[in-house]
């Protein structure tokens, strides 16, 4: 498969999950209660939504940017990268999910956090073990030294760490780990890619 019938199906994918985001936003013409009431009472989904939405852009972002530097793409490449998208298909679940027991307690409101969680680490190790295989297997335009391809490594994977200690926070908060999603959301809003300055 060509790099650039990869990259077409992966957008096709991210567009996909992207879009469906935006169908758990809803507001009714409900009796006796204000559109300006509903917006407020729903302000969880809205988080979750913007949270998530910024997450897909930045995946597709840094996706391109990463793509950018392939030279040539192996059939392991292809299933590492579609377990990267079977992960971002998740989204619109996990977000669903999570909106509706943003403010819950109990049994139910941790294990939405957990789900949303296991999906973020999903994509985190799903990114990481993309580009792994591209540094060990020298299918990038330009071949790394190994100190750089670890610093690029670490660099790339930070979310590997970071992402499951916000989901714990998420289990006492889960609004405080939103933020901290949005914050990690933000590091890699800066490219990531072997190419950034270390």
């Amino acid at each position: 498969m060509s790099k650039g019938r990869l990259g077409a199906f992966s957008d096709g994918v991210l567009a996909v999950a992207i879009t469906l985001l935006v169908l758990d936003l809803h507001a009714s013409s409900e009796a006796g209660t204000s559109l300006a009431h509903q917006l407020k009472r729903e302000w969880p989904s809205f988080a979750a939504f913007a949270v998530s939405f910024f997450v897909i852009g930045v995946i597709w972002v840094n996706h391109h940017a990463l793509f950018a530097l392939v030279d040539d793409v192996d059939r392991t490449l292809m299933f590492f990268n579609m377990l990267l998208l079977m992960w971002v298909t998740t989204i619109p679940f996990t977000t669903a999910t999570l909106a509706d027991y943003l403010q819950a307690d109990g049994a139910d409101s941790r294990l939405a956090v957990a789900i949303y969680g296991v999906s973020w680490e999903g994509m985190a190790v799903s990114f990481t073990l993309i580009l792994r295989h591209l540094l060990r297997h020298g299918l990038l335009r330009r071949r790394l030294e190994k100190g750089e391809a670890q610093t690029a490594l670490r660099r790339f994977g930070v979310g590997v760490a970071l992402f499951p200690a916000a989901t714990l926070v998420g289990l006492i908060s889960p609004v405080a780990m939103l933020v901290m999603y949005a914050a990690l959301n933000a590091f890699y809003i800066r490219e990531q890619t072997p190419t950034a300055s270390a």
